[in-house]
Parts: C-alpha cells; structure tokens; sequence
C-alpha cells in the first residue's frame, strides 16, 4: 500500500511568504523519510491554504491568479509537488471568475469552490457558478484535462489531504495529513477467503495494522516540526491497474461487472468494514470510484455497465462523489449544475462529504473512447449524461435548506 500524498496545510500569506512554505517543507520531507524508513512509499508532497477569503489578508478574485503562480513556483523552489488554493466560498460570486484564471495560469496548482453545507445549506447559484466553472475550463485545452484541477465541493470539511478538495481551516497553526492508496489493500484482504466475516475481519485487521505504523511515525514528525497531526484520510483510493482496483475489490467479493446489481452491497461492505477500524481520522475515509483512475472502473465505464447514475447512487454508501468522469464535449453549464444539484442534496441529507470533478472532452461524443497522455489515468469512454437544465425553484438563485435525515419513529 501506498501513501498517496502528505498533504500541509497553512496560510501562505499574501503576498505570499516564502519562509512558510519552507519551512512546511521541511516537515513534508522529514514525513517521507520517515515512512519510507517504514516501508511506505508516497507519492506525492502537497500544500493547501485556507480559501482565499479567509487567508490573514484575504486574497480578491482579481489577485488569484497571481497567489496560484506565486504557489508553484514556491512548491518547485522547495521539492513540494502539487499546490492547492482553498475554495471560492458561495458568499463570493467574484470568485468563481477567477478559477479558470487559477487553472489557465499554472499547471500544477488546484482549487475548488463550494457551493453546499450546513452551515449556508444547498447554493443554487453556487451550484450553477461551479458548473460554468467546469465548462470553462474544459476549453483550456484541447483534450479538457484543465479539470482533472478542480472540483466541485458538498459538505467538504477543512483538512482532507486529498486534492483538490484539500484546504487549511483559516486562522489554525500549520498541520498534516496522509491520503492513502489503498484499494490495493482491499483487493489483498479479499483474495482467496471464503466467508464475508473472514474478509472483513482480515481487512479491518490490516487497516489498523498499517494505521498504527502511519499515525505513530507522523506523530513523532510533526511533533519535532510543530505543525498538528490531523490524522490519517485512509480511504479506498486506487491506480490504474487491475490489482489496485476498488472496482476488482468489488468483484473478488462476487459482483459479475461493477455496475451491475450487487456492486452497491459489494460497497456497503467496504465501506462498512472502512467504519469499524479504529484510527485517527481527517478528511473522507471512504471509497474512491474516479473513473478514469481505477483501470477496472474505466473497463466497466467503456463496455456499458457503469453509469453516472450508479455512481450517484454508490455516492450514498460511502462513495466519494463523482470523480475524473469524461463526459461528452458539448455538456452544458446548465447540464453539469443540474448534476451538482443532487450530488449537493446526497451530502447534506445524509451528512457526508462528497465531490464532483467533471470532464467534458471537447469534440466528444459519448461512447467515444478517452486516451490520456498521464501514467495515472486508464482509457475508458465517454458516459453519456442524462440532465438538462433545471427549470422552476431549483432554477432560481435560492438555497436548498436541507436537514440530516434522521432515524425513522
């Protein structure tokens, strides 16, 4: 199992202070070192900072651009592979202008924009503003990849390591996190048993194996570095290859293809035995299915079985949202909102984090096949998207006040 990123998190300053993200780097390759004294390897180093309205000095949607080049040349100078600028908040309309602008500006800094929580419940014109967002940057490039760099946030808390929905709670001290890749662990656990209690018992057994090594290593590291420990984001995530799959997970426990019926008990399951192990946690602990990063998932896409309305559904049991799907070219802003609206009612009413990081690829129809030129994608095709625009209530400019749905009397 892999570490797929430490993640640290802190305000840079604006203008942006040098000294801060040295000095967090410091701490990111003193973590590496460590875990790889322990047998892990990670993949990656990042930073997020607080969105950008809630910086020490907070940064205006016109100045964006400049925080996001300021980042990467930061993250180059100090070893730190990927930045990621906090989201544009739903009270500022302004900001969502500027995303495109962020992503056009560099190539290896992210972002996102929120737009439901329960605090401000479910945005309607946040909604929409992220969905002209993602259009937007699809034309960023020929083959639309620009969105790979951002995502669409429900109900997202401060302090998941995974990007792009990572971002520091502002006015905190700099902390750290770990994502782990580890839907290789789930297919490991599930390889040659016999009975559903002896999976689950050797998988909830190794995830708290590794848990335990993970969370005492990078406590004592940041401990030395000062910066907070938030804990550990141990969810389901997978590589493109058949044996690091959560859709090979998913048919080693007896599903015929993923998508088709007894895939969402297969992931119940998972997530489930996920809930039992005891660790520290941050972020979302749970299942990871982006499309075009789990090469299983991309197979089943491409021949059919997997729809993006399975995905809404998986997204109830512990999915993380919808990830990395390509969708055709000519998908439009009101198509994609109308998508973010229910994946934004799933969170709020059942009270977990989800995401949505749409590909529209120019010039594509669905059924066609998606090839990128990026050693963590898997071809696939093009999902067919069955929306069109919102009209009534859910077309105006409200919120969706929406509760937790509580127990049935």
């Amino acid at each position: 199992m892999n570490i797929r990123a430490l993640t640290g998190f802190l305000d840079p300053g604006w203008p942006l202070d040098a000294r801060r993200i040295a000095s967090m780097a410091a701490a990111l390759n003193a973590a590496r070192h460590a875990l790889s004294q322990a047998g892990y390897m990670v993949q990656t180093l990042r930073v997020a900072t607080p969105p950008p309205s809630d910086m020490g000095k907070p940064v205006p949607a016109a100045a964006r651009a400049d925080l996001a080049r300021q980042l990467e040349a930061q993250c180059f100078v100090h070893g730190i592979d990927y930045g990621c600028i906090g989201p544009t908040l739903p009270e500022e309309p302004a900001g969502f202008s500027a995303i495109s602008e962020i992503l056009a500006a560099t190539e290896n800094v992210f972002t996102s924009a929120s737009f439901a929580d329960f605090d401000h419940g479910l945005s309607l014109s946040a909604a929409r503003a992220c969905g002209q967002a993602i259009f937007e940057a699809s034309t960023l490039s020929p083959d639309g990849f620009a969105n790979l760099r951002f995502a669409a946030l429900a109900n997202v808390s401060p302090g998941t390591p995974f990007f792009p929905a990572a971002y520091h709670e502002g006015g905190t001290t700099p902390a750290m996190a770990a994502a782990t890749e580890a839907a290789e662990l789930a297919v490991d656990a599930l390889r040659d048993v016999s009975s559903l209690a002896t999976a689950r018992r050797r998988l909830i057994g190794m995830i708290e194996a590794h848990a335990a090594t993970l969370t005492r290593t990078l406590q004592r590291i940041t401990a030395e570095h000062e910066v907070r420990f938030l804990g550990l984001d141990f969810s389901f995530a997978p590589y493109p290859e058949f044996a690091r799959s959560l859709g090979t997970a998913c048919e080693a426990l007896g599903v015929p293809a993923t998508g088709l019926a007894g895939t969402a008990a297969a992931i119940a399951f998972l997530a489930d035995s996920l809930d039992r192990a005891q660790f520290q946690r941050t972020g979302f602990c749970g299942l990871f299915l982006p499309v075009l990063e789990d090469a299983t998932l991309a197979a089943r896409a491409g021949q059919g079985h997997l729809t993006v309305t399975d995905l809404l559904l998986y997204a109830t049991l512990c999915g993380a949202g919808l990830d990395t799907i390509p969708l055709p070219g000519d998908t439009t802003p009101e198509a994609i909102s109308a998508v973010l609206v229910d994946l934004g009612a799933i969170a709020l009413r059942h009270n977990k984090p989800l995401t949505a990081r749409l590909m529209p690829i120019p010039g594509k129809v669905a059924g066609d096949e998606v090839r990128f030129d990026f050693p963590y994608f898997a071809s696939s095709r093009v999902l067919a998207l069955r929306a069109e625009p919102l009209a009534g209530p859910l077309a105006g400019a409200g919120i969706l006040d929406l509760g937790r749905r509580t127990q049935d009397r």
